[in-house]
């Protein structure tokens, strides 16, 4: 008797799960233009937000904290993103954070591509309609499609370093992004199933 009880309720969990699943599934691919576009811009407040905006800089150096300073010390980007001989990325962010010292750290450091800025210049964010149509150019974001747009803010470890950034060298924590890490993910994937849409307009 208790294994065909057991045996019910693992199948009904099964159907469930499928259930909430094809439920999941069946919402994405029905997302229309306007979905889309309601979910690019919870995208763009992320990629817009400090831990992100600061190594995606339209500059010869990166940017520090959450007002968008200039990195001390002088850093500058370098041929390839990751700083010039005696002063490159890896000589001091390491593959993780260090509580003890500030120091942010995470797998490859380096600066996002002038291809992939997020501001001018003059330090102002792009509109959303300018990070987007960059964003989806495969001409500039190394060929990534939607689905590879998707597994890039997926498994990056440089993303996922948004939602764990560590301590600043005061020891408190440093500020996350506006979405979770989840969420992001699923309003890209939303955004994705409905064909990428960017903003009209500058």
């Amino acid at each position: 008797m208790f294994v065909v009880v057991a045996g019910w309720l693992v199948a009904a969990s099964v159907k469930i799960a499928n259930g909430n699943a094809t439920s999941i599934n069946a919402s994405v691919a029905s997302a229309t233009p306007a979905d889309g576009l309601a979910e690019w811009q919870r995208v763009y407040s992320v990629l817009t937000y400090p831990r992100c905006i600061n190594c995606h800089t339209a500059t010869n150096y990166p940017q520090q904290g959450d007002d968008r300073h200039r990195h001390f010390a002088n850093v500058i980007r370098g041929p390839e993103g990751k700083g010039v001989a005696g002063l490159n990325c890896a000589s001091c962010h390491q593959e993780k954070n260090s509580d003890a010292t500030g120091v942010p750290g995470g797998h490859n450091w380096h600066l996002a591509p002038l291809s992939m800025r997020w501001q001018d210049v003059n330090d102002r964010k792009l509109t959303s309609a300018q990070v987007c149509r960059a964003l989806i150019d495969r001409a500039k974001n190394h060929g990534l499609d939607g689905p590879g747009l998707l597994k890039h803010h997926e498994e990056e470890p440089l993303v996922l370093w948004a939602w764990n950034p560590g301590r600043r060298p005061d020891g408190s924590a440093r500020s996350l992004p506006p979405l979770t890490h989840d969420q992001f993910v699923e309003a890209t994937r939303r955004w994705v199933a409905a064909g990428t849409p960017c903003p009209k307009g500058p």
